[in-house]
């Protein structure tokens, strides 16, 4: 079943008065998606949003900032998403993060979701070592913000360059990380990776096992600001 999704797309930065800046109303939850060059990331994030997939290559060249929102055990929660582009490192400090227009607001996620292609092994050393390097670079205080790994193209079976259980104890066991497979094409486990993603941040509203979550359907016309 595909829940519908509350979708508005903005430019990053400040300036945001939605539900999340409203008084009394958490901030948003800030989800970065992350992935080599060609692993389906944007076609990730355009089904979750719209519940739409196009044949033609979604090429990501600058960020882009989605508005949505999840209704967590009853309550609306702002949902901002950003589709990153394939860099080249993650930023160091946050010098380097706002001089370079593609990685700006990455260091502040609230978790990270890095996908790769299930055919493609070089796709999957580019997620490696992005964690690696979030893990080196990136200190929010005493807790760690949640790494979610997400290993698309899933209807490519036949083309797979690693064995599934073997990712998935790397991934859970030495890893410490969440792991979904998924298809963005046929729309399999997309809403699942979403909801881990939330269930991982570690919120009151989304730290329950079996925490309701249900994604609304859009209230107006998306605007996408590319960056």
């Amino acid at each position: 079943m595909h829940w519908p999704v509350v979708c508005e797309s903005r430019e990053g930065g400040g300036g945001h008065r939605g539900r999340g800046g409203s008084s009394g109303m958490p901030p948003p939850f800030r989800i970065a998606v992350l992935g080599a060059q060609g692993v389906g990331k944007s076609a990730i994030v355009q089904r979750f949003l719209h519940d739409d997939y196009s044949e033609a290559a979604m090429s990501s060249r600058s960020r882009r900032v989605h508005l949505s929102a999840a209704v967590l055990n009853g309550h609306v929660h702002d949902l901002q998403i950003t589709d990153y582009p394939a860099i080249s490192s993650f930023p160091g400090s946050s010098l380097q993060e706002w001089s370079d227009i593609c990685c700006r607001g990455i260091r502040s996620a609230h978790v990270y979701i890095l996908v790769y292609d299930i055919c493609c092994f070089d796709s999957f050393e580019y997620v490696k070592t992005m964690r690696q390097q979030i893990l080196e670079t990136r200190v929010m205080g005493a807790t760690e913000t949640p790494i979610l790994i997400v290993g698309n193209k899933r209807d490519l079976q036949r083309g797979r360059v690693i064995p599934r259980h073997n990712v998935s104890d790397l991934v859970r066991k030495s890893w410490k990380c969440g792991y979904v497979e998924c298809s963005a094409k046929f729309n399999w486990h997309i809403l699942l990776l979403f909801g881990e993603a939330l269930r991982s941040v570690g919120c009151v509203r989304c730290k329950h096992v079996h925490a309701t979550i249900r994604f609304q359907r859009a209230l107006r016309r998306e605007r996408c600001t590319v960056m």
